[in-house]
């Protein structure tokens, strides 16, 4: 497979980890990277050895085919129809839209001009969550029936230099973390047919206890603390649990039942985990681990000691599909419809009622260990 030329626009804190993290990757080459902060452009530049551009110069270049979109998430929408109007395929940070009808307008330009558009999250592409995939498919658990997903802590002021827009319409823990949750539920059991939701936020304000502003206060505009119930196609219905209102919980990641089982799923905002999983005896014992590319650790987290991090697997499959002439597992539909869930469930907190879902999208084909490590350098 021949390299495409990536450039990415947006320099902040994650255009780190793609460019560290791109060179794992067979076929995805970054030679530019551009930021409205000229500055941002040039220290990443620098960094990691590629070119500081313009926005403009980076899309008028000829040496750059796919770019990725790593602006806050207000500007998701707008940057990507820049880049499919410049010509070129895109690829956006999560969420790819804050609705459901830009995510409409850019499948309509992406479909006029033959270009190709893929989102993150594309952690449900890692070991743990494959070998999920591979047990639910395989019907060890039996039918999923029902299950929980709960993504709880107290807010990204406590981290974040700068978290003002975690808090304000767009972001908020359904739309900022709530994609990792919902993306892993829809390609484990497919499609969502409605949701129902209750929301809330504990504060008007926030304060900073981050450097380099510790103690400025922040307003908060969106819920923090977001409950909803979820019903699938396939008849199951889930609880989601989606919080900056809590200082501690004993509440799992992702639990699935089944008429035969139970699966019990690992944080899908990475790529690895311990898997465990109960039968009819009801006894919890771990899943043997695949040795799959994307489940190795690689990376020590501050916290959470040795993970999984393989964030730009989804841009080299999308990479890869485009010179196999293949679809592309973080896809524009998965992300539409994911879109269409978190959107909905925000919705139905205002308005008291149930959202049906109106969109639909088939699951991305599994990604085998061997599909992995044939995207691998």
């Amino acid at each position: 497979m021949s390299s495409l030329g990536v450039g990415i626009i947006g320099c902040g804190n994650i255009s780190e980890a793609y460019l560290r993290l791109a060179p794992l990757f067979r076929g995805v080459q970054v030679v530019a990277v551009a930021d409205m902060n000229v500055e941002a452009a040039k220290v990443r530049a620098e960094q990691f050895g590629v070119r500081a551009s313009s926005v403009d110069e980076l899309l008028a270049s000829d040496d750059i085919h796919v770019v990725v979109n790593l602006t806050i998430p207000d500007a998701h929408f707008d940057v990507t129809r820049q880049i499919l109007t410049a010509g070129k395929h895109a690829y956006s940070e999560k969420p790819l839209v804050l609705t459901l009808e830009q995510g409409k307008t850019l499948q309509e330009l992406a479909e006029r001009q033959s270009l190709r558009v893929g989102s993150a999250p594309d952690t449900f592409l890692g070991g743990v969550h494959q070998q999920a995939r591979a047990i639910i498919d395989a019907g060890d658990i039996g039918k999923v029936v029902a299950g929980t997903a709960h993504v709880m802590s107290h807010g990204m002021e406590q981290w974040h230099p700068n978290p003002d827009f975690f808090f304000q319409p767009g972001a908020g823990p359904v739309l900022d973390i709530g994609p990792y949750y919902v993306t892993n539920l829809i390609q484990l059991l497919g499609s969502v047919k409605r949701v129902g939701a209750l929301t809330s936020a504990a504060s008007a304000t926030r304060t900073i206890t981050s450097e380099p502003r510790h103690g400025e206060t922040i307003p908060v505009n969106t819920p923090t603390n977001i409950h909803a119930l979820l019903e699938f196609e396939q008849g199951a219905t889930i609880t989601l649990s989606s919080s900056w209102d809590v200082w501690a919980h004993r509440h799992e990641n992702m639990e699935l039942y089944g008429t035969k089982g139970s699966l019990f799923v690992p944080d899908p905002n990475f790529f690895g985990g311990m898997l465990e999983m109960a039968d009819e005896s009801g006894l919890i014992n771990p899943v043997t681990p695949w040795d799959h590319p994307f489940g190795r650790p690689n990376q020590v987290h501050a916290k959470l000691g040795w993970v999984s991090n393989y964030r730009t697997a989804g841009l080299a499959d999308m990479v890869d599909a485009l010179q196999g002439e293949r679809p592309h597992r973080c896809s524009l539909e998965l992300a539409i419809h994911a879109v269409d869930v978190m959107t909905s469930i925000l919705r139905s907190g205002e308005s008291g009622n149930f959202e049906e879902i109106t969109t639909r999208c088939e699951r991305p084909e599994p990604l085998t260990p061997e599909d992995a490590a044939a995207l691998m350098v």
